[in-house]
C-alpha cells in the first residue's frame, strides 16, 4: 500500500501510480483529510484501507505531493550510518550508539521542489531511506521493531556544511533545516510490498551524473536496531520520522569538494519506493 499526502489530503496510491483516491471521500469521513493525523489511527486505517471497495481514482501529478509526513513530532537523523560515509567524512564508525540530531520540521517538503540556496554556505546532498513510526516505541526489541513502522520512504538530507561546521561546536541541526532542505516522499509504501525492507538500492544523481550509490544491506544499524536503540531511550510516537543515514560520495568527501549551485537538479532514488527531485536556485 501507498499513501500520499496530495495538495495537503491523505489519500491511496493505486498499484500503477498514476492515480491517486482521497481518503476522506472514500471511507465516507470515518478518516479525514490531514495526512499526519492517520498515524495516531494506523492499526484502524490499515485493516480498513486493505479490505474497502475503493473508486478507480483521479490522475495527479508529482508536483501536487507534499510528504507523506508534513508535520511529525519528533525527527530523527542518524549521522555516520554507513562505513563509507564514515571514511570519507573522516571519522571512525561509531559503535554502541548511533550519532542523532534532527531536523527541524519547518525544513519538510514535498518531493518535486524549488530550493533556494543560502546566500553565503556550500550546500550538500545526502540521500536517505526514511522509517515512519505507526505505533508507539517504547524499550521495543529488535525483533519486534518492524512491526513498529508504518513504511518507508525517500528523504535527502540536504546540509548546509559551513553553518552544518560552525564553531566552536558543530550546528548539525540548524545547518541541515533551511527553508526546503527535508523533502520526503514521493510517498509511504508499508513494509509488506518488498520483497526485503532490510535490503533497498539508494541512488542519488545531479544534472544526470550519478554521485551516489547504495544498498540499505550495509546500514551499520538498521531499521530495527535503530528503533530498539532509540526507544530505549524516549518513546517513538505515531508519525515521528527515522532519516537512517546516507552512503559516500556526498560532495563534502570529495577532492575537491563539490556543492550544490544554482540550476542544478537533484534527483534521488530508492528502489520500490520512488524518486525526489529539487532544483536549486540562488
Amino acid at each position: 500500500m501507498r499513501i500520499a499526502n496530495l495538495t495537503g489530503r491523505l489519500a491511496l496510491i493505486t498499484d500503477d501510480q498514476e492515480r491517486a483516491v482521497d481518503v476522506e471521500e472514500a471511507s465516507g469521513g470515518r478518516f479525514g483529510a490531514d495526512p499526519q493525523a492517520v498515524y495516531e489511527r494506523w492499526a484502524e486505517f490499515r485493516a480498513w484501507a486493505d479490505t474497502a471497495e475503493l473508486p478507480a481514482g483521479q490522475p495527479f501529478e508529482a508536483a501536487d505531493l507534499g510528504s507523506p509526513v508534513p508535520a511529525p513530532r519528533q525527527l530523527f537523523a542518524i549521522g555516520l550510518n554507513y562505513r563509507d560515509h564514515a571514511s570519507e567524512s573522516g571519522f571512525e564508525a561509531p559503535e554502541g550508539l548511533p550519532p542523532v540530531f534532527t531536523k527541524f520540521a519547518a525544513s519538510i517538503s514535498g518531493p518535486v521542489t524549488e530550493v533556494s540556496l543560502p546566500a553565503r554556505g556550500h550546500s550538500d546532498w545526502e540521500v536517505e531511506l526514511v522509517a515512519v513510526i505507526g505505533a508507539r516505541a517504547e524499550r521495543v526489541a529488535e525483533a519486534n521493531a518492524w512491526s513498529h513502522v508504518a513504511g518507508l520512504t525517500v528523504g535527502q538530507d540536504i546540509s548546509e556544511r559551513v553553518s552544518q561546521l560552525a564553531g566552536p561546536v558543530p550546528q548539525f541541526s540548524l545547518g541541515k533545516s533551511f527553508p526546503g532542505f527535508t523533502p520526503i516522499g514521493p510517498w509511504l509504501v508499508t513494509p509488506d510490498e518488498f520483497s526485503n525492507p532490510d535490503d533497498l538500492e539508494l541512488t542519488c544523481s545531479i544534472n544526470g551524473e550519478e554521485v551516489q550509490k547504495g544498498r540499505t544491506r550495509d546500514l551499520i544499524f538498521s531499521i530495527p536496531t535503530l528503533i530498539a536503540k532509540l526507544s530505549a531511550v524516549l518513546p517513538l510516537l505515531p508519525g515521528d520520522v527515522i532519516f537512517t543515514g546516507t552512503p559516500a560520495g556526498v560532495g563534502l568527501g570529495r577532492d575537491p569538494q563539490r556543492w550544490l549551485a544554482p540550476g542544478d537538479v537533484l534527483v534521488s532514488s530508492i528502489e520500490s519506493i520512488g524518486t525526489l527531485r529539487q532544483t536549486f536556485t540562488g
